[in-house]
């Protein structure tokens, strides 16, 4: 027997160095080549990191949170054969520790689907992480089904799509057991959570966009009337064919629009430098929510598509982001963002920046009230734009046009298709 040692490999891009954001083995488990031993992270993009040997786990090369250089050792194996290390642990996590002695502690929450602890002790021990795809994680989480709880029957207790349907079927099984006496216990958990990974590097692009920039946030009402029936329209037209559009495709066109009036919004401030670069393309990031946090993935050369491209763009960068997949190059270089709640995007916002960029156009959601329209009272479709702007290099009266021609390409949306 020997030891054979992985070390963190070069993810490209001249990238010096990750963060561990998760361990999928602990020291004892058996590996085999290729099952993914480690997930890291390099700005935004999260990669999982395989075996190339079988083996044993007999030490990690790390702790969850910890940031690592290109080329440390990342893990130990007991391998058949020589090995290509002594077996003598190198510096690290000790030979025989468990993820428990290295990982924070963390207080997993119950599932949204089924029962909670009272009822159902976690399939593993706190600490322990589950084991799944990317596709069964990304399942779980739109079926809000908390993996720490679920029983996996792959190798190495690898969670399938099967032990998910088996839990979601055990757990509707479950749900007539539950008595009201449940919603009165009384709770004195404490969660401890880490501030790692995405939600770390979340976290510290808000803080520095708060630090710098001066924000201010303007907001307008805007009559969507007209173009939700354009919308509906085409969707009854055309969709069997392109594809349903939202309202995100109609508004990134309309700023693609107004950004050729006021370039000066769509543009990136290096205050260090004392320099504003402004830009003729386009590079739309639209915020996207992802199981692992808020993520922007980028839409290059917005001004070149149509509404159906853009929204083919939108849908195939919102599943690489949700799904870890997304590329670097995916996740950065925007020079204005679009950002969306959604049916949950109240009346008013204010979204902070995407620094350095210095404009965001914020969402709020579409609601129906009555307007006066000529002396009469009639229904209109209202939507409000939350938008904030880098005070220091877009005065006020700019930034306040900007939104207005956003407004009357939206308000008559025939003015989207004529140039």
């Amino acid at each position: 027997m020997g030891i054979f040692v992985i070390k963190m490999p070069d993810i490209g891009e001249g990238i010096a160095e990750v963060e561990l954001v998760e361990w999928h083995v602990k020291v004892g488990d058996p590996v085999v080549e290729d099952q993914v031993l480690a997930d890291v992270m390099t700005d935004k993009a999260t990669v999982e990191v395989p075996s190339s040997v079988h083996g044993t786990v007999v030490a990690l090369g790390g702790r969850v949170g910890d940031v690592m250089a290109v080329g440390a050792e990342l893990i130990r194996l007991e391998v058949e054969g020589e090995g290509n290390a002594r077996a003598a642990p190198k510096a690290g996590v000790r030979a025989g520790a468990s993820v428990s002695d290295t990982a924070p502690v963390v207080a997993v929450a119950p599932a949204v689907r089924g029962a909670s602890p009272a009822l159902r002790a976690p399939a593993r021990p706190a600490g322990q992480k589950p084991l799944a795809s990317p596709a069964v994680r990304r399942r779980a989480w739109d079926l809000g089904v908390t993996l720490q709880y679920v029983p996996g029957s792959g190798p190495a207790g690898r969670i399938t799509h099967g032990d998910l349907d088996a839990w979601l079927a055990r757990d509707r099984n479950d749900t007539s057991s539950r008595t009201t006496a449940m919603l009165y216990e009384s709770h004195n958990e404490e969660t401890r959570v880490p501030v790692i990974g995405l939600r770390r590097k979340i976290a510290q692009k808000m803080q520095e966009s708060k630090r710098r920039i001066p924000h201010f946030t303007y907001v307008e009402e805007i009559d969507v009337t007209e173009l939700e029936a354009l919308r509906q329209t085409l969707n009854q037209q055309r969709a069997a064919e392109r594809g349903k559009l939202t309202l995100l495709p109609f508004l990134a066109r309309a700023m693609v629009l107004a950004l050729r009036e006021y370039p000066q919004i769509n543009a990136r401030y290096d205050d260090e430098a004392g320099m504003v670069t402004q830009y003729g393309a386009v590079h739309l990031g639209v915020a996207a929510q992802t199981p692992s946090g808020l993520m922007v993935p980028v839409l290059r050369h917005a001004e070149t598509l149509d509404l159906w491209s853009f929204a083919a763009e939108v849908a195939r960068l919102a599943e690489a982001a949700r799904s870890g997949k997304a590329a670097r190059d995916e996740l950065t270089g925007s020079t204005i963002t679009l950002t969306s709640l959604g049916a949950l995007g109240g009346i008013v916002s204010t979204p902070v920046i995407n620094y350095p960029e210095v404009a965001i156009v914020g969402v709020n959601r579409v609601v129906e009230r009555p307007v006066f329209v000529e002396g009469r009272v009639t229904a209109r479709k209202l939507m409000n734009l939350s938008s904030s702007f880098d005070h220091r290099v877009v005065d006020g009266m700019h930034a306040a046009e900007f939104i207005q021609c956003i407004r009357r390409y939206l308000e008559c949306p025939a003015l989207l298709f004529v140039e």
